[in-house]
């Protein structure tokens, strides 16, 4: 789409407005690389437009392609022109934290999504052993209610099939309740402690969940509810 002006705005509008454009830059600077892993966090986008999409950011210069050495696929790498944008791809964030979260609906809480978040958020280095197995089950959704994660040394598998390894930490809540604690509006022991989230395992883990899965990437953001 071009809009036939010089305001620069309205030329950044044309390369990053198109449905899709900004949370595509969204999963590629929270690390997505691989085609699949960035359809993972974008699950209602077709491949059709997934690739479309992709094509016009590397014609734009904000994505560079590259073969996967001895396999066969790409994985898609930011440019510097990419990387700038992520204060304002933060930024959008927040002002979507104070204006938007209350246009959510149930539909919006994508599980699959949320377990792709919550992988992210691992801290490998503050776990305890070579090996860490979490269960997580979902008590507010019929179809893929359980998960498991599996981190290992810095390596981090996330699954809907029992990896038939031995759990250290199990986690039950709801879909709603992880969301918003990933998105920083309540934290793990408030969720706890309302009775929304339990945890079981060793208490070297589980006494600070927030140590070793430290989401709150927007903690901290009052809705504008609270602040007019």
């Amino acid at each position: 789409m071009e809009y036939g002006q010089f305001c620069p705005i309205a030329k950044a509008n044309e390369i990053l407005g198109e449905r899709w454009t900004l949370l595509i830059i969204r999963e590629l600077l929270m690390g997505g690389r691989r085609y699949n892993e960035l359809q993972r966090g974008l699950s209602q986008i077709s491949p059709t437009m997934l690739s479309k999409r992709l094509d016009s950011l590397e014609q734009h210069g904000l994505v560079l392609k590259k073969k996967i050495p001895n396999q066969k696929g790409y994985e898609y790498f930011p440019t510097g022109s990419c990387n700038e944008l992520l204060p304002v791809i933060k930024s959008l964030g927040e002002w979507g934290m104070r204006w938007a979260r209350s246009n959510l609906t149930e539909r919006d809480y994508d599980v699959e999504l949320l377990m792709l978040y919550l992988k992210r958020s691992i801290n490998p280095e503050n776990l305890i052993g070579d090996e860490t197995v979490i269960r997580f089950k979902f008590t507010d959704i019929r179809e893929y209610p359980d998960w498991w994660m599996v981190v290992t040394d810095n390596e981090i598998d996330v699954c809907v099939n029992d990896p038939g390894k031995n759990v250290d930490v199990y986690i039950t809540t709801t879909v709603v309740t992880m969301a918003e604690v990933w998105m920083g509006q309540i934290n793990y022991r408030k969720a706890v402690a309302d009775n929304r989230l339990k945890v079981v395992g060793p208490k070297a883990l589980t006494g600070d969940l927030g140590n070793w899965m430290a989401a709150r990437v927007f903690a901290d953001i009052a809705p504008a509810s609270e602040i007019l």
